[in-house]
């Protein structure tokens, strides 16, 4: 346990507290001298004779001196608050050094570490029995009597160090539910975080996958059909063609828009093995020279593999219609014994709308969907042109 701070009040005596606590000991030692009442505990006294009322006053003051340093020395303060003690318990018998000793050892029994707070106890322990041993050794008080005082002694010294570990144990236990409730307060701000976070890249995913695809579509096939000879129905099939895409991102979008003002929905597109044969008819028409080779997927992967599987063959066709138009293309998917490998190879080809700039995020984004299934995703130039490819296990696997 680590040192604590003694707890301080407020107001003006808070700033003078160690000095007003010194003066009233002093003061209380020198009301009770005027009044008479000395030689408290005479039973110990090793001086004969009698004792002047003021003698008392020779002890309390300097007692009253490790008040001060108490903060700053809480065991060297113990340690002299109880020597005065016992030379004042063999001589004078005052009041004074005794309540400068307990407020000292309240303090020390405060700060104290638990080992501290050990040694402290038995400390009492042993000078309880010391007091009363050293009372019958005087030859003044039998046993009972002796038991009793040194019992007396153990009492007050062991209730001052219970009110002080009482007081620690109960600030540290505040302190502890305070930081608890500052370590949830901190889990749930990071939790939010991760909340808004993950939602921000699923919509960016989204509109990455769908309403990007769509739109660019659009100007893939306008700009198809502005680069050639007019011709009405090659016309008018790219204007269905931009139509539907159209349509497509609308409801996208009004999907999108749906989750992001109400909280319910589904923004994600569930793409599937069966949707890509429409997948590389939309490629086609774009101008793609598509071949496609499969081996039977049996049984069917996890639905995030399927989606995972779609959304590489979806994205390397885009990027093909877009940067590479009019290529030949070759599509594979294989069920291995690592898992379901699909391939996109290309060769050939031009860019298909003038001025496109590539921010490079649709692979990046697909290497993380890939990766976060525990697959492998790679992807670059080859000799005679670009290849896209991942490996997906069936099963999903956290990477």
């Amino acid at each position: 346990m680590s040192e604590q701070a003694e707890p301080r009040p407020s107001g003006g005596y808070r700033r003078y507290r160690l000095v007003v606590d010194a003066v009233v000991v002093v003061a209380a030692s020198a009301l009770l001298a005027a009044l008479g009442f000395g030689g408290s505990w005479r039973s110990f006294s090793v001086v004969s004779g009698d004792i002047a009322p003021w003698a008392p006053m020779l002890t309390a003051i300097p007692a009253a001196v490790f008040m001060l340093t108490k903060r700053r020395a809480p065991w060297l303060s113990l340690i002299g608050a109880t020597i005065v003690f016992a030379i004042d318990l063999l001589t004078f018998g005052g009041i004074g050094p005794l309540l400068v000793l307990l407020d000292v050892l309240w303090l020390a029994a405060y700060q104290a570490s638990a080992r501290g707070r050990r040694g402290l106890l038995w400390g009492i322990g042993i000078a309880s029995a010391a007091l009363a041993g050293w009372a019958i050794l005087l030859g003044e008080t039998d046993l009972p009597l002796a038991l009793v005082v040194g019992a007396q002694f153990g009492v007050i010294f062991a209730t001052d160090y219970w009110w002080a570990v009482a007081m620690a144990q109960a600030n540290e236990l505040t302190e502890l539910h305070r930081q608890r409730a500052d370590d949830a307060a901190a889990a749930a701000e990071r939790d939010r975080a991760a909340a808004v976070r993950h939602e921000r890249e699923v919509m960016a995913r989204e509109l990455h996958d769908v309403v990007a695809g769509h739109v660019l579509a659009m100007a893939i096939r306008a700009e198809a059909a502005l680069s050639t000879p007019p011709d009405a129905d090659a016309d008018r099939a790219a204007l269905r063609a931009i139509r539907d895409a159209g349509i497509d991102a609308h409801a996208a979008l009004r999907s999108m828009i749906s989750v992001l003002r109400r909280g319910d929905g589904d923004a994600l597109s569930t793409p599937s093995l069966a949707d890509l044969p429409g997948i590389l008819a939309d490629a086609r028409r774009a101008g793609l020279d598509v071949a496609f080779t499969s081996s039977a997927v049996v049984p069917p992967p996890a639905v995030a593999v399927e989606q995972a599987i779609v959304r590489v063959v979806r994205e390397a066709l885009a990027n093909c219609a877009r940067h590479a138009n009019g290529a030949a293309v070759a599509v594979a998917l294989d069920d291995g014994v690592d898992g379901v490998r699909v391939r996109v190879v290309s060769h050939g080809g031009a860019p298909a709308v003038s001025g496109y700039a590539s921010t490079g995020w649709g692979l990046s984004m697909l290497r993380e969907r890939v990766t976060a299934l525990g697959g492998e995703f790679r992807a670059g130039p080859t000799d005679r042109g670009w290849v896209v490819e991942a490996i997906v296990p069936r099963e999903v696997v956290a990477a």
